[in-house]
């Protein structure tokens, strides 16, 4: 298999795992017992090879080129991790073949090629050795190291005695300092706090600046958006999307809501509805200016968001409240139907729609959240999510630049210039 231009080449890897009796205690049988398991086995072999064993990853292809920024993305179960555990080349692939270029820096667990009964200084040269590096590089990367990791204090106590997030600073700052040419992060950023998240995110964005090439597993999608140029997105051990990090966003946070039941940018909550204190909600639709539900919009379209509830006994100046914000909690806008406060609403249903222009949201992925209340009264129902839709394909400010445009929303507003 040639490289070419890449560093990274996977080429229909697929990994098999066996389920179920594999590890039962051993049985010796007769001659003849053994010709009737031989001769039963050969008669079930192909049902039980269907049950008694998975893929965790199927028909796996792609290439990543020397200093790009690779997201991987999906639900647990997608195959992520067993990806990269075959290109660190810690597991061997059951079919296809896998080809990396250069030293590999691999942050696949907590603490990964750390011994317990080690100290943290020994450690550092400990992972610095299974990466390939001399002593003498070790040494001159060794303070920064320390630094970074916080760990000054501890440095010459076995690393049995670190707490998860020191040995999470420790592990992180020896495998992104010791410049291997591709450094592999998994999702254990997770067991971070918040500062020591940025902290990373900066170093491996250091890292790629320098050219060298990054593989960044995380369900952290805004940081997966900011630090990532491109994403592959996984599915049952199959790359279902392989693209720009937004887009590619935006397509798993689509098939997310379908999986939820979500369908089509509707959701219904059957005959009865779902009630709430003195209201029930029916539905809630994101429409195009067609009037047909649906879960992806062009950045220029204009989205249309249809309530549809029940009021089960006369209220005074209830308002309806549309938030809209990103998968990431980010609140984009908020909006009201601004009915008066002594407008009153007799039992029936309603329906109410709030028009979003068109050219307003960046490329990403939102949420639909809704509550009802009598403001300064009660609340009648509670601020939560019920719906999603994705943004993309081009036709906003931010589609004409190659580079992923900032921000929640990307209004095209109007300038004026003149010559003085």
């Amino acid at each position: 298999m040639t490289m070419g231009g890449a560093v990274i080449r996977a080429s229909h890897l697929g990994k098999r795992y066996r389920l179920g009796d594999a590890d039962r205690a051993v049985h010796f049988e007769t001659l003849r017992e053994s010709l009737v398991s031989w001769v039963s086995l050969r008669h079930n072999a192909r049902v039980a090879a269907d049950a008694n064993t998975i893929w965790a990853l199927k028909d796996v292809s792609f290439e990543v080129r020397s200093g790009e920024v690779v997201g991987i993305i999906g639900h647990n179960g997608a195959g992520k991790s067993t990806l990269l555990k075959i290109l660190s080349r810690i597991t061997e692939p059951t079919e296809g073949e896998a080809e990396i270029r250069g030293r590999v820096g691999s942050l696949l667990e907590v603490g990964t090629g750390f011994h317990p009964e080690l100290t943290g200084r020994e450690n550092v040269y400990l992972n610095g050795a299974i990466l390939g590096m001399r002593r003498t590089e070790i040494a001159l990367k060794f303070d920064e190291i320390v630094s970074f990791a916080e760990i000054e204090a501890f440095l010459d106590t076995a690393v049995k005695h670190y707490s998860t997030g020191m040995y999470m600073r420790l592990a992180f700052a020896v495998a992104a300092h010791l410049e291997p040419d591709t450094l592999i992060v998994d999702e254990i950023l997770a067991v971070g706090d918040a500062a020591f998240q940025k902290k990373c995110l900066g170093k491996m964005g250091d890292v790629a600046r320098h050219g060298r090439t990054v593989l960044f597993v995380s369900h952290n999608l805004g940081a997966v958006r900011s630090l990532c140029s491109r994403a592959v997105v996984l599915g049952g051990g199959m790359v279902q999307f392989d693209g720009r990090a937004d887009e590619a966003i935006a397509y798993y946070l689509a098939n997310s809501a379908t999986a939820a039941g979500e369908r089509d940018g509707q959701v219904r909550f059957g005959p009865a509805g779902l009630e709430f204190a003195d209201l029930r909600l029916h539905g809630i639709r994101v429409l195009d200016d067609a009037g047909q539900a649906r879960a992806l919009f062009d950045a220029t379209e204009p989205i249309r968001v249809e309530i549809e509830y029940e009021v089960m006994v006369t209220l005074r100046g209830i308002r309806t409240v549309l938030l809209i914000s990103t998968q990431e909690g980010e609140l984009a806008f908020q909006s009201t139907d601004h009915l008066a406060r002594d407008a009153e609403q007799p039992p029936g249903r309603y329906t109410t729609v709030c028009t979003v222009p068109g050219a307003l949201l960046n490329r990403r992925m939102y949420l639909v959240e809704l509550s009802f209340e009598i403001p300064g009264v009660r609340m009648l129902a509670p601020r939560r999510p019920y719906v999603s839709f994705a943004v993309s394909g081009g036709g906003n400010h931010g589609s004409t630049f190659p580079e992923p445009w900032p921000g929640v929303v990307c209004p095209s507003l109007n300038w004026v210039t003149k010559r003085l």
